[in-house]
């Protein structure tokens, strides 16, 4: 594709700010600004912001509205909150406009899941405009669903298919290790995950769509989490966490197929966690078992996965898709 497109950022946060410097260095993309609702955010200049020289001129505005009197993106990449009911008030009113949307959104991953009736109103929405909206990052978006996913392009059969992710979180962002437990007291941290306001969003939408692939309907999805607790006083970038305090979390989400739980996603992200890395096993034939050493760094390839998305997702159709409906993800 030759075509220059023209891109804004949605959510100016850690992530989004990796992500819009990584997005001003693409020779197929153009920066036209910037969306955040913090006041303090906006009217400044993403140049100053970020640190990047070529993004000098384009500006924080704080609304669609206000982006779209300066500025028409091809693409907006959104990167603000997990859920799928809160990024829907920010998506639409840019699909309405036929602008599509890269977002990380955890639960736009497989939206289907969570609210059906909300996710097929949305894929109207965006079919009637032309507009294409996908979830993604690095976990949920590829490590724990897409890649399991393509490694079964291979299987002669599957019968199950089993992801374990370990984490080392004291390499990641400051709002990472707080939404983990960090330094919570661990009924704290029960009692937070039991309400869905604590612990790692999108596990369920990772099985849902590892079983929509394979053509497999589930039974029963289920989900625990529990705290990691701290054996010893640990010291991060952002946060200190004391012996006896929550670190982290272990969260593990299963499916059952046909009375058989054929698909489980065991996760592990704590602070000072060792030897992380990311495995898969697809039971089948033939047998596969991939283990990535170090795992796949999160903060640096959820941006990426956003960027190098937002290059395909013109070529879609127009819709609320899902990763597999997109060509095979590659580097852009």
């Amino acid at each position: 594709m030759s075509k220059i497109l023209k891109l804004a950022q949605f959510g100016l946060g850690p992530i989004g700010v990796e992500t819009l410097k990584l997005a001003a260095g693409k020779p197929w993309a153009e920066v036209v600004g910037g969306i955040d609702i913090d006041p303090a955010k906006a009217g400044r200049d993403l140049g100053e912001m970020t640190e990047t020289p070529s993004l000098r001129g384009r500006m924080v505005y704080n609304s669609v509205e206000e982006l779209l009197e300066h500025a028409r993106p091809d693409v907006v990449l959104h990167a603000t909150v997990s859920k799928f009911a809160a990024a829907f008030p920010q998506i639409a009113p840019l699909a309405r406009r036929g602008i599509s949307v890269v977002s990380s959104c955890e639960e736009l991953l497989f939206p289907q899941l969570g609210d059906p009736c909300l996710a097929s109103d949305f894929d109207e929405i965006c079919r009637e405009h032309g507009a294409r909206v996908v979830g993604t990052g690095v976990n949920p978006g590829f490590v724990m669903d897409v890649l399991p996913v393509c490694l079964t392009g291979v299987s002669r059969e599957v019968r199950s298919v089993h992801v374990q992710r370990v984490v080392n979180a004291s390499t990641r962002r400051a709002p990472l290790q707080r939404k983990i437990g960090s330094g919570l007291p661990p009924e704290e941290f029960r009692r937070l995950f039991q309400e869905g306001r604590a612990g790692h969003a999108g596990l369920k939408e990772s099985l849902a769509l590892i079983a929509h692939c394979l053509g497999w309907k589930a039974d029963a999805i289920t989900e625990t989490g529990d705290a990691v607790i701290a054996v010893h006083d640990i010291q991060t970038r952002f946060l200190q966490v004391k012996a006896g305090q929550t670190c982290g979390l272990h969260q593990r989400a299963e499916a059952r197929i046909d009375g058989l739980t054929r698909l489980t996603l065991d996760l592990k992200m704590y602070l000072d966690a060792p030897n992380p890395h990311d495995a898969i096993q697809i039971e089948g034939e033939p047998p596969l078992d991939l283990v990535i050493k170090g795992g796949v760094a999160g903060d640096q390839a959820t941006a990426a996965a956003l960027v190098n998305t937002a290059r395909r997702i013109i070529s879609a159709r127009p819709g609320l898709l899902l990763m597999t409906d997109l060509s095979l993800p590659c580097h852009a």
